[in-house]
């Protein structure tokens, strides 16, 4: 594919103002809409295919979530592109101000292949909803769905506006020589350092959405079933292929015991008769190796085992972990959950405070002051209080990473305002001139302006 002349193709289509009005605006979601409802089948086939996702938790963790954005950005979107007036300072007397949304314009989304479905059109959402063209590049390691996301689209949308770009590392960096007007990549922290550099000789704006090690802290006033059931969601969901799976577990020593049994209990729950049918799978033979070389050495008193001939890893918790040990070093991004005691709480602040930023931070406590100490010590991005993952299931609040989990933010109308540039404008009007802020300066026009600036 000559990416050259597509983005030439695309800016030409930008420039001639189609993507601007609320009409297409509305009508390329509403396509998008209709053709997600149409191919649900397909996509939740695609899912098992790469994956052996169940049908459920493909509708619960993509297809759905990303239909609830669209209704969100349908609803909304009339409100969002009104221009928003703001006061206007009395030295600029006569005039009104306000703050217009513009396109960016040509816009790459390159997407991940852990969440394939939801993490490709949840951007596009937002940069149609904005007024962008936008080059889609969906992950290489899921090709079904990466297949069956480029027919969709492909199905409705001209590539001059939008264009489904299939293939691995070789197309990503060749994406990344053409100059686009906004990036947005979900992936890993090693390669969103590459696109940013890439971004850098253009200077064109980003949004990074990482990943790192998130902690979960359960302390001795939590209800322990509960948090044990809500972990072992967090896990096992997507087989801990998820950026925001609680990657290690920081627990009081006084409750560790029991929290093992529930743990046990609450996998006995999902899986009765010890069936994983229903599990996804790791995605690939690369990050499977990887995997169950960490676990080498370790401790498992939950789960442990393992299938080579289909790539499946047994919900596992680990105890005896230390802060040096190889799984403690790395996101595990699998269904592997290393516990680490502790007694005091300043150790868990410590801990995390020793570490890259995280996407994102659990706690299960009944206490309003360990609520207090933690969230008012550890930066992360988002989280959750007595639960896992749900914080990022919602187009009311915003979803991104700080530091090393991340830059800028998505989901609702922070999506449409990642890909949106907002213009001041001052109009000023002509009937009143005042002379105070042209030449000759004098003292009795710095007094004027003292008084009115002040």
């Amino acid at each position: 594919m000559d990416f050259t002349k597509l983005i030439a193709d695309q800016r030409k289509f930008y420039e001639s103002g189609a993507t601007r009005s609320l009409d297409f605006r509305l009508q390329a979601l509403r396509k998008l809409q209709s053709a997600l409802r149409k191919n649900e089948e397909k996509l939740i086939e695609a899912m098992r295919e790469d994956f052996n996702k169940p049908p459920m938790e493909t509708y619960m963790t993509e297809i759905g979530m990303v239909l609830e954005e669209l209704r969100y950005h349908i609803a909304h979107l009339p409100g969002w592109m009104r221009k928003k007036r703001v006061a206007t300072p009395l030295a600029q007397f006569p005039a009104r101000s306000y703050r217009l949304p513009e396109p960016y314009g040509v816009t790459l989304i390159i997407s991940p292949w852990n969440y394939p479905i939801q993490l490709c059109l949840n951007p596009l959402i937002g940069a149609i909803s904005a007024g962008n063209c936008a080059v889609v590049k969906p992950s290489a390691y899921t090709p079904a769905t990466s297949k069956a996301i480029s027919a969709l689209l492909g199905e409705i949308f001209d590539p001059e506006y939008v264009a489904v770009v299939e293939g691995g590392r070789q197309e990503n960096n060749a994406l990344l020589e053409q100059r686009f007007d906004y990036i947005f990549f979900t992936g890993s922290v090693s390669v969103g350092k590459v696109v940013m550099q890439a971004a850098a000789q253009y200077l064109t704006p980003v949004t990074l959405e990482l990943g790192g090690k998130s902690p979960v802290i359960v302390d001795k006033t939590a209800d322990i079933a509960v948090a044990a059931r809500r972990i072992a969601f967090g896990k096992v969901l997507n087989a801990g292929q998820t950026c925001v799976e609680p990657d290690y577990l920081l627990i009081h020593e006084s409750v560790k015991d029991q929290f093992i049994d529930a743990f046990q209990n609450a996998l006995e729950e999902f899986f009765p008769n010890g069936d994983y049918s229903e599990m996804p799978v790791i995605v690939n033979e690369k990050h499977y190796q990887r995997i169950k070389g960490l676990l080498n050495g370790m401790q498992a008193v939950v789960g442990g085992g393992f299938d080579d001939t289909r790539r499946f890893i047994q919900p596992t918790l680990l105890d005896n972990v230390r802060q040096e040990d190889p799984i403690m070093q790395e996101e595990i991004f699998g269904p592997v959950l290393p516990m680490l005691g502790y007694r005091e709480l300043d150790d868990c602040i410590r801990i995390i405070r020793s570490r890259p930023k995280p996407l994102a931070l659990y706690l299960f406590t009944n206490s309003k002051a360990v609520r207090n100490k933690v969230f008012g010590s550890c930066s992360f991005g988002g989280g959750c209080l007595n639960d896992t993952i749900i914080h990022l299931a919602t187009s009311h609040m915003p979803f991104g990473g700080v530091g090393e989990s991340g830059m800028g933010s998505y989901h609702g109308k922070q999506s449409f305002d990642t890909f949106t540039h907002y213009r001041s404008i001052v109009e000023k009007a002509n009937w009143l001139d005042l002379p105070m802020r042209y030449h000759p300066y004098s003292e009795k026009k710095l007094e004027m302006i003292r008084r009115v600036m002040k």
